[in-house]
């Protein structure tokens, strides 16, 4: 850029537009307090997810707000498009380099931008516009997603600017006639000048010496052996390291050099006249640039919280406002008084469920999720246990939640998550030792608790581990208790981390403040990191340094110089935790018990199920065998009926007695064979275990139904396997299974081949052709078989199978 630079206060704004903060709206944290959270690290778990830098610079930019509206907004958009990608669309910003330094540039009065610049700004115009179309596309499916898209400068501006330029970022010759002119008498006018020089160089070339034109300060020479200055004249431009070897201009080169130099001035003057039209049609689109840019961030910061939800199977949280908490609302460490009742309605209740560390979601065999509620009338949770147990982390995660949550990002929780809008946020974590500044850990944690009484009010969430440490049990358990009765009266929503038993004993007197733990497995002595709400922790020192292997006489003694006040209440929570796991086991045996039963339920109505499908597919059966039936008695009878009618013809025009004889023969062998037939298939039905029923219509129906030792069967009754005995040349397979016609086949096959029969007929149907494939592959299979084919159309065609068996 020539012409000038932005200001610090020029960029200062374009950042805020860009990253799209809530400002003029306060930080419900102080950086210390988000360095103490570890906020910044989490964040970047979020950025990691954006398309471009500038989209991860915007998530790195957030920070927690106080104003409900702005989170309500960012929290809906985020959840929007996790709602649109979870559901597959292929929604994806394009990346866009930040060109906000060069908009700043464009705005300087008389400044032309470079060739980088203006095309980065032509890229820019290309993501915006593909990114237009996509907030277009997906407009009713995300309108508040789809809510971010503005207007950007004409495409016929991002046309120009990508006409003019090379890919390799060069002006375009087509840029203008001009420079197209000017480039071509340099590459003319190069050519000639290089064509002289080489000329020069043959008339000086020795042996097998190759020299090659050169170019020095801007001019193009020739090398020249110093023994040899004598036989050429001209300018040296300079010579080689060893001395050897001049660089000169020949005097036949001098005026085509200068030729040169003045078109390449000429194109230079080409590419900055090009330079300046396309900055100029460029400048007056500064806003809609900005406007463009800001666009493409807050689309990335809005995919990147999306995915990062995504990845942390997050839920958005309903957002509440925080408590507001009269002067009426003052308790006394007895329990008397009533902190609700500076409490309006549910304002400041807070549920988190299935809550975890962000920083541990890469860890997925630590992330332990915790449930924590606290009604409008609880205001302290008061976190005992174990060292090592999770109690610092999960203090960590309640303030990184709410941080996030009110910074716009959905954060690791479940879903009926709800939390307060906090109007300040206050953490007193770890280690404030400052040999340089003459502090000790006590002095540190005093300093930090002062800040934070002078400042806390209702609307605040304060976080402290292990308060009260550091210095006398008896001083610390005092001053730790008059810090959480304090917070309390404020309704204050606290959550401090303890091992003091004076707090433990506190917290179940005082209205307003609950005691709460992580569970710790007493069998195996490690924490299993579960939350529980109500009842206190045990710490466990003893018992751990116990299995550490400390001498027995040593614990002998720590344990009786234990005061009796302590031991009695560590018996008591060690009762309670017995008590709460024979609850818990009950509990777990009723629950496999529901589960089993569940379960048999489930089974018995398949089985019914099963047995229904059953039944309907053997009644159907039973109705198509005896429509076929039917269907075939009939064709016996017309086939009868025409035999006889060919007979009688015979007969009526028969003019000697043979002929006479043969008529009534072919009648008689037409009844025979018709009988035969009807035979077969009731022999056939009988092999299959149906029963036949004939008659009663006096047309010939006949019908079959199933039975098994002559009474009807059961819907699952198995088919008997056919002998020697019930052997017949015909079987009919349909409305059989694959399965079941291939076991009725190798049987009829097997009665066949018993009884010496020739060959067998088989009915699978024509239908889909599944039956007819799958008999042609057992028969394939069966080396009885000596060939089979499928029966002529007036015999069945495709629906009847004839095998002609081996003898």
């Amino acid at each position: 850029m020539t012409g000038g630079h932005p200001t610090e206060q020029q960029q200062g704004v374009l950042a805020t537009r860009v990253a799209g903060t809530p400002s003029p709206f306060p930080a419900a944290a102080e950086p210390r307090t988000l360095e103490a959270l570890e906020f910044g690290a989490a964040l970047e778990l979020v950025a990691s997810h954006a398309v471009s830098e500038l989209g991860a610079v915007t998530v790195r930019s957030r920070l927690p707000s106080c104003d409900t509206a702005w989170i309500t907004e960012q929290l809906a958009t985020a959840a929007e498009m996790q709602r649109l990608l979870d559901a597959g669309d292929q929604f994806r910003p394009e990346a866009v380099a930040d060109i906000g330094p060069v908009i700043e540039n464009l705005r300087v009065p008389g400044g032309v931008l470079e060739p980088g610049e203006l095309t980065a700004i032509g890229a820019a115009l290309g993501a915006m516009r593909s990114l237009r179309a996509e907030l277009k596309r997906i407009g009713s499916a995300a309108p508040l997603v789809a809510g971010l898209l503005r207007e950007i400068p004409p495409k016929d501006l991002e046309d120009r600017i990508t006409r003019s330029f090379e890919v390799d970022g060069t002006v375009s010759d087509d840029a203008s006639a001009e420079l197209a002119r000017a480039r071509r008498n340099v590459r003319d006018t190069r050519s000639r000048l290089i064509a002289t020089l080489e000329r020069q160089l043959r008339s000086l070339a020795r042996g097998g010496s190759h020299p090659e034109v050169t170019l020095k300060d801007g001019r193009y020479v020739i090398p020249v052996r110093r023994d040899d200055r004598d036989r050429i004249k001209g300018i040296v431009h300079g010579e080689s390291a060893s001395g050897a070897t001049l660089f000169v201009e020949p005097p036949e080169a001098v005026e085509l050099g200068n030729e040169l130099s003045s078109w390449e001035s000429a194109e230079a003057r080409a590419v900055l006249a090009v330079l300046r039209d396309l900055t100029e049609r460029t400048r007056p689109h500064c806003d809609a640039l900005l406007d463009g840019l800001v666009m493409c961030a807050r689309a990335d910061d809005a995919y990147a919280r999306a995915r990062f939800a995504i990845e942390a199977d997050g839920v958005a949280p309903s957002m509440v406002p925080s408590r507001r908490c009269s002067p009426g609302g003052s308790q006394q460490p007895d329990g008397s008084g009533d902190p609700a009742a500076g409490v309006r309605g549910s304002e400041g209740s807070m549920t988190i469920v299935r809550g975890v560390h962000p920083l541990l979601l890469a860890e997925s065999d630590r992330a332990v999720p915790f449930d924590l509620e606290l009604s409008p009338a609880e205001f302290t949770v008061l976190l005992s246990g174990p060292n090592a147990g999770g109690k610092t982390v999960l203090l960590k995660a309640v303030g990184l939640t709410a941080a996030l949550a009110q910074s716009g990002v959905i954060p690791p929780v479940g879903k009926d998550t709800v939390l307060p809008v906090f109007r300040s946020i206050y953490v007193d974590i770890g280690d404030h030792q400052s040999i340089a500044a003459s502090l000790s850990t006590f002095s540190a944690h005093v300093g930090a608790l002062k800040e934070i009484l002078l400042q806390a009010d209702a609307g605040a969430l304060v976080l402290l581990d292990e308060i009260g440490g550091g210095t006398d049990p008896i001083e610390g358990a005092a001053l730790a208790g008059a810090t959480l009765l304090s917070l309390n009266d404020r309704c204050s929503t606290t959550i401090a981390t303890t091992h003091l038993s004076e707090l433990k004993e506190m917290a179940a007197r005082t209205e307003g403040v609950v005691n709460a733990s992580l569970e710790f497995d007493t069998e195996t002595l490690a924490p299993t990191y579960q939350f529980v709400k109500d009842r206190p922790g045990r710490s466990f020192g003893l018992a751990i340094a116990r299995r550490m292997g400390l001498p027995a006489e040593v614990m002998e003694l720590a344990e009786g110089l234990q005061p009796q006040q302590a031991r009695s209440l560590e018996a008591m929570l060690a009762d309670l935790e017995r008590r709460e796991q024979g609850v818990a086991q009950r509990e777990q045996d009723v629950s496999l018990a529901e589960a089993q039963l569940t379960k048999a339920r489930a089974e018995v109505e398949s089985l019914r199920a099963d047995l229904g499908l059953r039944h309907r597919r053997l009644a159907q059966r039973e109705r198509d065998l005896e429509r076929d039936g039917r269907e075939q008695a009939r064709s016996f009878l017309l086939d009868a009926r025409r035999r006889v009618e060919e007979a009688l013809g015979i007969a009526r025009s028969a003019a000697t007695q043979t002929a006479a004889k043969e008529a009534r023969r072919l009648v008689e062998d037409g009844v025979r064979k018709e009988a035969d037939a009807l035979k077969r298939l009731e022999d056939q039905a009988q092999a299959k275990g149906w029963r036949v029923k004939r008659g009663g219509t006096g047309s010939g129906e006949q019908g079959a139904e199933p039975t098994v030792g002559g009474h009807e069967s059961a819907p699952c009754s198995p088919l008997p396997a056919p002998d020697v005995e019930a052997a017949t040349s015909e079987i009919d397979l349909r409305g059989l299974t694959g399965d079941e016609a291939e076991a009725s086949l190798i049987l009829a096959l097997d009665a066949a081949i018993a009884a010496d029969l020739p060959w067998l007929r088989i009915i699978h149907g024509k239908g889909a052709g599944v039956l007819r494939v799958r008999v042609g592959q057992v028969l394939r299979r069966d080396n009885r078989v000596a060939r089979f084919h499928l029966a002529p159309p007036e015999q069945g065609g495709t629906g009847v199978t004839v095998v002609e068996l081996a003898s």
